[in-house]
């Protein structure tokens, strides 16, 4: 037998052949037969097998079986080489360097929707919106790993390169992706001799900057001990080290923070409230954690309800009446910015003013949801964010036009065009009455989403990430004046040095990771205040440091927040008010244990201290 499949000569040059393939040999070693391996231009007159299948009908039952056997073998054979399985992604950001750092960020914030016919095979995912905080992202990273290069004292004589990919936020893709950087991204039309098992290509990732796909991307990758390192992850889920072995992260758990939104809201006497949250790993898990802290502080939820940015219209309106039904002026959101922005614009339809918002870290700084409400229905939030954060060279760096020229060139005209709302002349997407692009259009005096840096603290996550890797190398290659280059490195081993590392950055910021992967636990307390040119100012008020006595956890400047509607006076947000002297509670039936009765004390009885049952 002749054929161009060299698979089958692969069988019978089995060295020690165990189990199924030794039964195969056993059963094949009853017939007379040769196969012949010939490459496919030279196979000009091809097997029988392509031609009259009457032939093929009178073949004797042996003659079948040998065949099934020697196709199944085949399979098999194909099975036990590397072969690259599907389409490869597609690479945005890329710099060659001895060791190689692998970024995930959404470039993009959505797909364009198909429907499929499964009839022919799907066409790569089509990303759309672009997402100019994932770009900052990526900057912040490719601008610590050039800070490092050009360093004298770390890593010296080592050059650090990068692979940076776009995730379209579809946890899919991140997954796709994150497998891309593990074990290579390289385009094979046949089989490789080459052994499958093969160190991994990337020494750390850096993203991604959600709780959900973080959490997909290290269950795939954590069997293997390759580092992650997320900025902005903040779920509590992956300190679970049990699950997700390699994953670290740079920015608190939100262990921390629902905890210390459940005390920002004892602290202020609010024991009736409502919650809407992210229906996703962030949201749910946050409001979680929140519920069993306030119910131990003596805190009730009148409803809490989940939301997605793309849930449909009649589910919207459940919400919007859920709000309005309410007796509760209090309002926590555990949301993404994204899901926040929204939400407002959605109760700004139904003029759903006067609440008292108490927001999560993802929207509460986000300078682009305060610039977004301009009904005012968020006038007043108040919510923890990550300390402010000062990277030098860092802004001008992401500014500087000379560092995006040397994008890829689709993704590059594509940020252009939407960055100016102009066209390329040579784009497919020019479109009539749009001026065309010069590609010299001034970024500095630019007022976009892009030059706005309120995400600096996430960008400083993003900076401490980087060099957390490069201090674990650089203790790995035992760098002095120069580094070991044969330290034969695998992930283990870079997940075990980087769990030991406490380090400053140039501006003084301490990085050290705890037993599940986490940084200490600080954050700001901001209120939204409104300037007199309508302006939203984001004001610190107060501290939490979780590393303190649980007494001085939280700090607050009272006489400085202003509330909802411009008030300076708390608001109240009660189920029940308190029993004034002479009356005693009477929980009411079906309720929660903050909505209670004022009943009169009875005869010979007496109470005359406000508030006790």
């Amino acid at each position: 037998m002749r054929t161009d499949h060299a698979s089958l000569t692969w069988l019978l040059n089995f060295k020690q052949p165990e189990g199924q393939v030794a039964r195969w040999l056993e059963i094949l070693q009853e017939y007379d037969y040769e196969i012949l391996h010939r490459t496919g231009r030279q196979h000009d007159n091809a097997e029988c097998l392509s031609y009259d299948m009457t032939s093929i009908l009178k073949w004797p039952i042996w003659g079948w079986a040998l065949l099934y056997l020697l196709l199944v073998a085949s399979d098999q054979a194909q099975e036990s080489v590397c072969w690259h399985r599907g389409d490869p992604e597609n690479l945005q950001l890329f710099k060659d360097g001895d060791f190689i750092l692998g970024g995930v960020f959404s470039f993009h914030t959505s797909w364009k929707d198909r429907q499929e016919t499964y009839t022919t095979k799907p066409l790569p995912l089509e990303c759309t919106s672009l997402n100019f905080r994932g770009f900052q992202f990526a900057l912040a990273m490719i601008f610590a790993i050039e800070e490092i290069n050009n360093s004298t004292e770390l890593l010296p004589g080592i050059s650090l390169g990068y692979k940076i990919y776009d995730t379209c936020s579809f946890i899919v893709k991140s997954v796709m992706v994150g497998l891309a950087l593990a074990n290579g991204n390289d385009v094979v039309s046949v089989p490789s001799e080459a052994p499958c098992t093969r160190p991994a290509q990337v020494q750390a990732i850096i993203g991604e900057t959600s709780s959900s796909p973080c959490m997909a991307v290290a269950t795939v990758i954590g069997p293997f001990f390759i580092l992650m390192i997320s900025p902005y992850a903040t779920c509590a889920c992956p300190s679970d080290k049990t699950k997700y072995p390699s994953f670290l992260r740079t920015i608190p758990s939100d262990y921390y923070q629902s905890r210390a939104l459940a005390l920002l809201v004892k602290h202020f006497g609010w024991t009736w409230v409502g919650a809407i949250r992210s229906n996703n790993d962030y949201g749910n898990n946050g409001i979680t954690i929140f519920t069993e802290t306030a119910q131990q502080l003596g805190i009730c939820l009148e409803y809490s309800v989940s939301f997605f940015r793309t849930d449909p219209p009649n589910k919207m309106q459940k919400i919007i009446n859920t709000i309005k039904l309410s007796t509760s002026k209090v309002i926590i959101a555990f949301l993404s910015s994204l899901d926040m922005e929204v939400l407002v614009y959605k109760l700004s339809e139904h003029n759903l003013t006067g609440y008292q918002w108490v927001g999560s870290e993802a929207w509460i700084f986000d300078s682009q949801t305060a610039q977004r409400d301009q009904h005012h229905i968020l006038d007043g939030a108040i919510g923890l964010a990550i300390p402010k954060a000062h990277v030098s060279g860092m802004k001008e760096f992401i500014i500087d036009v000379k560092s995006l020229n040397s994008w890829d060139n689709k993704l590059f005209t594509e940020f252009w065009e939407t960055l100016f709302s102009c066209k390329f002349s040579q784009s497919k997407s020019s479109a009539e009455n749009q001026r065309e692009c010069t590609g010299h259009e001034d970024l500095s005096g630019l007022q976009h989403s892009f030059t706005d840096m309120s995400l600096m603290p996430i960008l400083n996550n993003v900076y401490k990430g980087v060099y957390a890797v490069a201090h674990a190398l650089h203790n790995i290659l035992g760098c002095n004046k120069t580094c070991k280059y044969k330290v034969k490195l695998d992930p283990f081993m870079i997940l075990q040095s980087i769990r030991k590392i406490h380090i400053k950055t140039k501006e003084g910021d301490e990085v050290y990771f705890n037993d599940n992967g986490d940084p200490p636990a600080k954050y700001e307390i901001i209120n939204w205040q409104l300037r007199e040119n309508g302006i939203k100012n984001f004001v610190v008020v107060g501290l939490y440091d979780a590393s303190l006595p649980e007494d001085k956890q939280l700090s607050l400047q009272d006489p400085f927040f202003i509330w909802t509607q411009n008030s300076r006076q708390v608001p109240v947000s009660v189920c029940s008010e308190k029993c004034p002297p002479g009356t005693r509670k009477v929980l009411q039936k079906g309720k929660p244990v903050c909505c209670y009765d004022r009943i009169r004390c009875a005869e010979g009885e007496i109470s005359n201290t406000t508030g006790v049952p």
